[in-house]
């Protein structure tokens, strides 16, 4: 028998929090990334398998996986306005390198792609999952 699911459980869907996910070999190593280098705030931890972290109203789930770094297109963004230019040098500072991709219509100033009416960045984290930071 076929059960209708009320309309109202489907549009609170839209109204929720999403979480990213990560996939990572190291769990110890990734955290110096994401806790210590990107500074994000750490929520919860399950042993070695599973660390969470805050970045501004959204959860971030990196955990341990064997599938770790597979993804070969960006796993997770920031948008981060006008201040791209200033977060990537500052990442950069800490020693964590940045994608340089050839793009029709973008242009490389920097590490930063410019075009279509935005700035990214894109950086790698060290199992190679793809993040940017993405100025709209």
């Amino acid at each position: 028998m076929h059960h209708a699911i009320p309309m109202n459980a489907i549009s609170s869907l839209s109204n929720a929090d999403a979480a990213v996910n990560i996939a990572v070999r190291d769990i110890a190593r990734a955290s110096d990334f994401y806790g210590g280098l990107l500074g994000l705030t750490e929520t919860g931890r399950q042993g070695e398998q599973l660390v969470s972290y805050r970045s501004g109203s959204s959860l971030l789930f990196v955990y341990k996986s064997e599938y770790a770094g597979t993804n070969k297109a960006t796993a997770m963004s920031w948008l981060v306005g006008a201040d791209v230019d200033a977060i990537a040098h500052t990442l950069k500072a800490k020693g964590i390198g940045f994608e340089h991709y050839d793009m029709p219509g973008m242009q490389l100033e920097g590490d930063v792609h410019v075009g279509h009416g935005m700035r990214v960045a894109w950086f790698k984290d060290p199992d190679g999952n793809i993040l940017s930071l993405v100025s709209g």
